[in-house]
This record gives C-alpha cells, structure tokens and sequence, in this order.
C-alpha cells in the first residue's frame, strides 16, 4: 500500500527496484528466464521478457500479429473473441504484473462495463466521488434506471467507506482518484467490502502495477485503460480486467465473448510493444513530476497543488480561476492541450471543460499527464505559460 507523501519524502524514491514478479504456473513466455535466475522476476525485466514466444532456432523475438477471426478446430482458441495468440500473449503479461489472470478488451470502458455486469441487478455499488468520467457517468445512468443502488463516498475518509460497504455487492475504487488525486488505504477498505461479502475492484490506471498492486491487498479485480501509462504511446484504445481468482476471471471471459469487447490483434502488438518501455518511462515521468510539482508549490499563480508524492500525474488549481486555467492550457509549446493521460508526451487540460465532469473538481483544476521530456524543459514550459496567466 502506497501512502501519500510530500515530494521530499523519498519513501518511493526507487520504487521501480523492490517489487518482484513472480511467473505464473501457466505462462509459456519468459519462463527459461525465470528458471535460470532460480528467483521471481523484478517488474522491469518482466515486462521486456515475458509474453514472448518459445526460444527456438529462428523463432521471432516477437510475438507476431495474426489477423484472423477463426482458427482451425481443436485446439483451445477456435475463435478470436474467445482468444488470440496476440491478445493471448498480452494477458501473460498483463497478468504476470497483477498477480492474476487478464482479460483484454477493446478499450477502458469496454473492461469497465463487463466489470459492472458481474452484479445482479438491484446491487449495491460503491465508488467515488471523483472518477474517471465515462465510469461515473455509466455508474449514474445504472442507478438511474434501477440497475444499480449507487454510493458514492471519498475514497480518502476510510471510515465513510467501510460504513457504505453494509450491504454491497462491488466495491469499486480508484487510488489515486482521477482527477482529485485522491489515495485510499486499499487494505483496510478491500478488507471491508469483503466483510460484507462484497467483491473489490481497484483501477490501477494511475498507479500501474509498477508502483502498486492492488491484488496483493486483497483485491478480487484491477482495473486498466491499457490506452494510457500501460501501452504509452497514444495510439490505441484498450482495457483489461485482473482477477485474482481463476473462476472470476473466467466469468470476465465469458462477459468479453458475450458483449463482444475483443481487441485486434494489432492493437495487442502495439500495447505489448509499448509496455516493454513501462519501467522506464514510469521511473522518468514520476522523476519529473516531483521536480515540476516541487516549483509549482511555489508559484503564485497556482493556488493549490494535488500530488500523493508519486506517480506521473499531477493536478494543480489556477488562483485567477477557470480563464487563467484556459488560458495556461493554450499558451504552452512543450505541454499539449489534449485529454487523456500517461503517454510519453506531457499533457494538460481543464478538466471542467467537459460537461460531464464530476462538479466535485474544481473549475479551475488542471490535470498534468508528465511525459519522458526532459524535466528542465517542462518547467520552464509550464511556469511561463503560469506567468502568462490572468489574474482574475
């Protein structure tokens, strides 16, 4: 469990060089690796190695991409939307990271939604107050139309979490929250939900399982938009599911083949591709986050810092309000205007500017997605454009 802490703590200084990744008993792909160190795998030499295909004479150091819906009878694919060697190869990895078993899909939402479906109807949902935008609105429609009894609490006040657990069925959590930042102690409110017999799912998409796994503090399901930190490169759109129990994730399956949220084959060639990266482009965001999130403490054109003290996303609140946030949006060259989050590009944006936004962020906040640019240059990017700003 990560606690917040200021950028001065250096409790996450190397957070990157203490996990180790155990290789699961059914994971074909870097498991002569594994063997030959006779120990688990740390994260960053798991994701270069693992989901690869078998070291034989002229095999491909890649798994390749095969387009194909249909597959020969017999074996245990037979069809893409049930499994595909490409997204097949993705889920060792995905999963190998988690401590579970993956299921992709075709995009964040695409996971989410087969996530909300495991619930029978009339359940009990609680989740916070600030989230992603497409979960909460979907979360408020559910409720709206008597599929859901939905809860909403701040995932950071422990003891109004674990009061609302009475009587749920999912407990679904983001840590930190998008976009207030917000942490929960995962241990305490996973243990809740499962006193009352509820399921936990944590988004890990902020986080990434090279800062956090949540599975290791009891959660049943993660989370990810593989789109962002996951993949890194913002060129495609796909979710995952991580059980921790091999019947739940056959119950994930089913939803995938049965709603239809299969993911292409070059799409899991791009994700894989992008993940093998992961370590390193998350070791040089967060360092400069912490650099970036150290100055803007000190600006006076920022009223208000968000930072949980690690991670690659950072939100601060404007002191001339809601134009001065626009207005620092448009006036950087380094830093894109765009939505979205953890590619290797820094990005910016007001989060109110959209009308389905939780009226719980402020209109001011903007979310800053640190990329792999040089720290320097990010600061002097963003504190220019600060000083830019209007007043009022």
């Amino acid at each position: 469990m990560l606690a917040a802490s200021t950028p001065e703590d250096d409790c996450h200084a190397n957070p990157l060089h203490v996990l180790t990744v155990p290789v699961p008993d059914h994971c074909d792909y870097g498991r002569s690796v594994a063997d030959e160190m006779h120990s688990p795998l740390r994260p960053e030499t798991f994701v270069v190695t693992a989901g690869r295909p078998a070291r034989t004479p002229d095999a491909p150091l890649n798994t390749p991409i095969v387009p194909a819906s249909s597959f020969i009878a017999g074996g245990p694919m037979e069809y893409a939307r049930e499994d595909a060697p490409s997204a097949h190869a993705l889920e060792e990895v995905l999963g190998g990271l988690e401590g579970g078993s993956a299921t992709v899909f075709s995009s964040g939402m695409a996971a989410a939604g087969a996530a909300m479906d495991l619930v029978p109807n009339g359940a009990v949902i609680v989740a916070p107050s600030a989230a992603y935008t497409g979960v909460a609105v979907r979360l408020r429609e559910l409720h709206a139309i008597g599929r859901i009894e939905l809860r909403i609490v701040e995932v950071d006040r422990t003891q109004d979490v674990v009061d609302a657990c009475s009587g749920a069925h999912l407990l679904w959590l983001e840590s930190p929250t998008n976009p207030l930042l917000q942490v929960a102690d995962l241990p305490a409110c996973i243990d809740a939900a499962h006193a009352n017999g509820a399921l936990a799912l944590v988004d890990n998409t902020f986080a990434t399982p090279m800062l956090q796994r949540p599975i290791q503090d009891g959660a049943d399901i993660v989370l990810h938009s593989v789109t962002k930190a996951l993949s890194g490169h913002s060129d495609l759109l796909m979710g995952a599911l991580i059980a921790a129990d091999p019947g739940l994730a056959e119950r994930i399956r089913s939803r995938r083949v049965l709603l239809g949220g299969a993911t292409s084959a070059f799409d899991c060639y791009l994700a894989l591709r992008g993940i093998r990266t992961l370590a390193l482009r998350i070791e040089q965001a967060q360092a400069s986050a912490r650099f970036v999130v150290e100055r803007l403490r000190a600006h006076p054109a920022v009223s208000r810092v968000r930072y949980p003290g690690f991670g690659t996303i950072a939100a601060i609140e404007t002191a001339g309000g809601p134009n001065a946030a626009d207005s620092v949006c448009r006036q950087t060259r380094i830093w894109t205007h765009a939505t979205s989050l953890g590619g290797v590009e820094s990005l910016l944006e007001r989060r109110r500017r959209w009308a389905l936004e939780s009226t719980t962020v402020p209109e001011s906040l903007i979310r800053l997605s640190f990329g792999i640019e040089h720290a320097d240059d990010l600061w002097a990017d963003l504190s220019a454009a600060l000083d830019a700003s209007p007043d009022e």
